[in-house]
């Protein structure tokens, strides 16, 4: 029996997460840099908040060639065991927002990607100086990933109570903080992935 090409699997976000920033995961160094707009990362977190499948990732295992570019700028001397064959802007994406990273823009200018998040609506937003003023939104969501978690969470809810000229009834806070967690949880989030073996030629994989 002939042996298959490729393996169907699925990851958290976080293991992707870990993967990119151990420069396991790469991109060609000639593919193209990430491109997507901020509304199109915005819709990304809005389908995956809605638990909306979000397409299928596919990686290539390349026997640690040279040629491949990390998209978390890792510099240790380490080479990408993994390419990423579908699934580039969604990946940069999330990594960029996940970790506060810059990524590379069309221009091949470092920019980072913020996302908004107001609980009340449940809706993201890209941020900008309006939503960073307005007290109804977490105006950077990647902080929801950080070692500060229950602070930035406790400070928004103050922040909120004070923009209304009152404490927040228990309920609403309690509502409000459920739906945070519903963002962070986001990481656990599973992508369909199948991973081709090294053995596969250039043409197989296109």
């Amino acid at each position: 029996m002939k042996a298959s090409l490729y393996k169907d699997t699925n990851y958290a976000l976080s293991h992707l997460i870990e993967e990119i920033k151990h420069g396991k995961i790469g991109v060609p160094e000639l593919q193209r840099p990430f491109v997507w707009t901020p509304a199109k990362v915005r819709d990304l977190f809005d389908s995956m908040y809605q638990g909306f499948p979000v397409g299928t990732l596919m990686f290539w295992e390349t026997d640690a060639e040279v040629g491949m570019r990390q998209i978390g700028g890792n510099t240790d001397g380490k080479v990408a065991s993994q390419v990423i064959v579908d699934g580039q802007q969604r990946l940069t994406s999330l990594y960029s927002v996940l970790t506060g990273h810059e990524v590379l823009n069309h221009r091949f200018a470092k920019r980072r990607i913020r996302m908004a998040f107001c609980p009340a609506e449940e809706t993201f937003e890209v941020t900008d100086a309006a939503i960073e003023k307005n007290a109804e939104y977490l105006p950077d969501i990647t902080a929801l990933w950080g070692g500060r978690y229950k602070s930035v969470v406790r400070e928004f809810l103050q922040k909120l109570g004070k923009s209304r000229g009152e404490d927040l009834p228990h309920e609403e806070q309690d509502s409000l903080e459920d739906r945070i967690d519903n963002v962070r949880d986001l990481r656990d989030f599973r992508f369909q992935t199948i991973v081709i073996g090294s053995g596969a030629n250039e043409e197989q994989v296109a």
